[in-house]
């Protein structure tokens, strides 16, 4: 890191203009002069190069939002001139829309309130703003970054209020979309074949018969509870800690700035923030972020469980299951001609579980707070926002790639239908238990069908057996049950 020398002025341009001079309260750093970033960034890229993990762009954008809406109330309360306020609205909407992405290049690994992306974002809007002012990069004139763009607030308190703005941002347009979009396939495909009877499976083994279309009845209706519950624990994200500064009381912000910025950022967004009724536990405690990372989790469990059932139902296809024809998206092998592979199903079960482990780390980071202040909130920002990410893309290329281009292999399904010996079920009502095992037992120890070694049996006739063993007269309710009735 290059420190300034002994003298030099912030804003001073240095070695024919490669860096200039900017300072906080430490000294001078010299930073790149084409750059927005001040000092505690130049800082901040020095002492934590950590691996290649920096802090999604989402934050920022989020984080725009509540420096905007800050501004506005510190004009509103006669803090801050509203010429500076006018400047920094407009610098703030230039970060919203992501127009400058290269000025936000910190890593994760950082001080755990977030102080060094707080800082990050004041000094990048700082600095736009005394551009459009007509001012010089780094002098801080006529706009602070401490002292204007952070009026009012602390990194403790807006922080969290940028973690949950960014995370209700992208659960509400990127992650519930893709899986509502996911459900409504689901329903489609169950409806589409709703009067398909199929075999059942039990333990892996054969069971009785249901419909294809009551199988994947129960697929949509997992996605449909497991989405449920993000959104429930997204309303944990509405309440907001800005207002309460350094430990929740509020010292050096109005007493009314927590209700003002909360209502200006649902303003702004278009969701229903609030201020925190008690800052202490919204600053010292991260538990809605928790809660959503397990509401993530709760949607990767019958991610993988479904996308499992698919490839195994599509697994052959000579020496499998295949009831169901997947699409062929890539070759499947570089050694083995024609070879398909489930691919888009092998994607969702690796997200599924990356999600897992994401939500692992939320936890125990969510366990991790001290006193007035959890330090490990850019762990779980992180990775509650790529758990997001992750889940929402690849059940929107899942859909598009493989869902939606499923077919049935009727004949196989048919053939596994005629030949299974949990069909004998149907006559444990009329001969009872123990003489419809003997049967089914009979029938695949010596390769016999089930109506041959009934026959056999002697205890029911042809008759009774062709009334009673109907696959279809097994599976109830099937249009009922995938809402057609």
């Amino acid at each position: 890191m290059a420190h300034g020398t002994t003298g030099e002025k912030a804003g001073t341009v240095v070695e024919g203009g490669k860096y200039r001079i900017e300072t906080d309260s430490m000294g001078a750093v010299r930073v790149p002069h084409e750059r927005l970033w001040g000092a505690q960034t130049q800082r901040s890229l020095h002492h934590f190069s950590i691996g290649e993990d920096r802090m999604p762009q989402a934050v920022y954008r989020a984080y725009g939002i509540v420096k905007k809406a800050a501004a506005r109330v510190n004009a509103e309360l006669g803090r801050l001139p509203k010429d500076k306020a006018e400047l920094i609205d407009r610098a703030a909407d230039e970060v919203i829309a992501g127009k400058h992405t290269h000025e936000f290049p910190l890593y994760v690994w950082q001080t755990g309130s977030g102080t060094q992306s707080n800082m990050n974002v004041n000094e990048v809007i700082a600095n736009r703003a005394i551009q459009l002012a007509g001012g010089n990069l780094g002098t801080q004139s006529p706009v602070h970054p401490n002292d204007h763009v952070n009026m009012s607030q602390s990194s403790n308190d807006t922080f969290p209020a940028a973690m949950h703005v960014a995370v209700v941002l992208e659960l509400a347009t990127h992650l519930i979309p893709s899986i509502e979009a996911l459900v409504k396939v689901l329903w489609a495909k169950a409806r589409e074949w709703v009067d398909v009877v199929k075999i059942g499976r039990t333990h892996l083994q054969d069971a009785t018969p249901l419909t294809v279309g009551q199988e994947w009845s129960g697929y949509a209706v997992q996605m449909e509870e497991a989405l449920a519950e993000v959104k429930r624990a997204m309303q944990r994200l509405y309440p907001l800690a800005a207002g309460g500064t350094a430990v929740g009381t509020g010292i050096t912000a109005p007493a009314d700035f927590g209700e003002r910025i909360a209502k200006e950022i649902a303003r702004l967004t278009g969701h229903p923030f609030v201020t925190a009724p008690n800052k202490f536990a919204a600053i010292g405690s991260l538990d809605p972020m928790v809660s959503v990372s397990a509401a993530l989790r709760g949607l990767a469990v019958p991610l993988i469980k479904i996308a499992n059932d698919v490839r195994w139902l599509g697994c052959g296809p000579r020496a499998g299951l295949h009831e169901l024809n997947l699409p062929a998206n890539e070759p499947g092998s570089s050694i083995m001609p024609g070879k398909v592979n489930p691919t888009q199903e092998e994607a969702v079960v690796m997200v599924g579980i990356q999600v897992i482990g994401n939500d692992t780390a939320v936890a125990f980071a969510g366990s991790q707070g001290n006193f007035e202040l959890n330090a490990m909130r850019p762990i779980i920002l992180k990775n509650v926002l790529h758990s997001s990410t992750i889940l929402a893309d690849v059940c929107d290329r899942w859909r598009e790639h493989s869902l939606e281009q499923i077919t049935l292999d009727r004949a196989r399904i048919d053939r596994y239908v005629g030949e299974s010996l949990m069909l004998v079920t149907a006559l444990s009502p009329v001969i009872g238990y123990d003489k419809a095992a003997h049967i089914a037992h009979e029938a695949h120890q010596k390769g016999m069908t089930l109506r041959e070694a009934a026959l056999a049996s002697g205890h029911v006739t042809a008759e009774q057996f062709d009334k009673v063993v109907v696959p279809r007269s097994m599976v109830g309710n099937p249009r009922k049950d995938v809402g057609l009735e």
